[in-house]
């Protein structure tokens, strides 16, 4: 039988990462007094300090930047299907006018 994974939310993951940035706590006893696996209290922490602003974007999002990236490449990946379509019309309407 495999163990369900553990979700926390933003607020509660700040909470922690102010125990130990804050008031001074070991990682490790607060992973403990709050049931937390060993190592990801540490992850977030790292985390945080990596991005501040947008550290935990929340369930199935990304963060701005990543998503302005995911958008952009669809962009790009649907103008140059376009432009494929564009050439075959080309080549075709060419071979019609000889």
């Amino acid at each position: 039988m495999s163990e369900k994974r553990k979700k926390y939310d933003s607020t509660f993951k700040l909470e922690a990462i102010r125990l130990v940035n804050e008031e001074h706590r070991k990682v490790s006893e607060v992973e403990r007094n709050l049931d937390i696996s060993r190592g990801t209290l540490a992850r977030w922490v790292r985390e945080h300090k990596a991005d501040p602003v947008e550290n935990f974007p929340g369930k199935g999002r990304l963060k701005a930047k990543d998503e302005k990236i995911r958008r952009l490449e669809q962009e790009l990946k649907k103008a140059q299907e376009e432009r494929d379509i564009l050439k075959k019309a080309l080549v075709y309407f060419a071979e019609d006018q000889k």
